[in-house]
């Protein structure tokens, strides 16, 4: 299965312009390392500092707007950076609070169906507050009308990251549940890939904190959700023939710093 030939297309050209964007912009941070500066030369050093700063901004100006044209092309509707509105009703906020209490104090283990329905019977309940969540960085229906809401986390979150990225799941079902009591919803973290291959994923304490099979993808499985079985493997070959072909660009941009 895979991709089809226009979304290779489309990836590729995603790709060779967000790479170009980040050339256009890219400007060398000014701190002084003389010893860095006269082991490895001006253009390895300014090729250091511009791949830390593609990393930085490597989920919102690659992985999210290639994830998007994976998911429009196999789901109803699929966008990115929305918001997923703005109204929490009180006893659904409380509910959140036992919630994350439980699983900080491991009385229970994550079971994200179960939670989902927890808030489902308060989502209405009590005064409605005003709250901003965090901006849903995919968010996908499907032909059922089923919601997907990713958050795209580095390959590496911070020990401390996976309490409120819970917390800000659970926020995302509470505010959608809001405005419709009724409707079909999950909340995830998607990995890009996984820098333990061919190990498993593994970051501390996540299966304590987070659901593995409800709310968790990581690398292949998240590609291969949004465009297919075998999308993650065309992905790597987009990545790599764009590459190769954008090396001499690339070779030509940083033989400037030489002198």
């Amino acid at each position: 299965m895979g991709l089809s030939k226009l979304q290779i297309e489309s990836v590729e050209q995603v790709l060779r312009s967000s790479l170009r964007q980040e050339f256009q912009k890219y400007k060398p941070e000014p701190s002084s390392m003389p010893f860095h500066l006269r082991l490895l030369g001006k253009d390895r050093m300014a090729l250091f500092s511009f791949i830390h700063s593609l990393n930085t901004n490597f989920g919102t100006s690659i992985f999210e707007p290639i994830a998007l044209e994976l998911a429009k092309t196999n789901f109803k509707k699929a966008d990115r950076q929305i918001k997923v509105g703005e109204l929490i009703s009180e006893k659904a906020e409380i509910e959140i609070q036992k919630i994350m209490d439980n699983l900080t104090a491991a009385n229970v283990k994550p079971d994200k169906l179960k939670e989902i329905e927890l808030i489902r019977a308060v989502c209405q309940d009590g005064k409605m507050r005003k709250v901003k969540p965090t901006k849903v960085d995919i968010c996908i229906e499907d032909h059922s009308d089923e919601l997907f809401l990713f958050d795209l986390k580095t390959a590496k979150p911070n020990k401390g990251g996976f309490k409120e990225f819970k917390r800000t799941l659970l926020e995302w079902v509470a505010v959608k549940l809001a405005a419709n009591p009724n409707l079909k919803i999950n909340t995830l973290i998607a990995i890009p890939y996984n820098p333990y291959e061919p190990k498993p994923y593994s970051r501390w304490t996540i299966a304590g904190m987070l659901d593995l099979k409800c709310e968790l993808k990581v690398a292949e499985e998240f590609w291969d959700f949004l465009g297919g079985d075998g999308a993650y493997k065309n992905l790597l070959d987009c990545f790599e023939r764009v590459g190769i072909e954008l090396r001499p660009e690339i070779d030509q941009y940083f033989a400037k710093y030489l002198n």
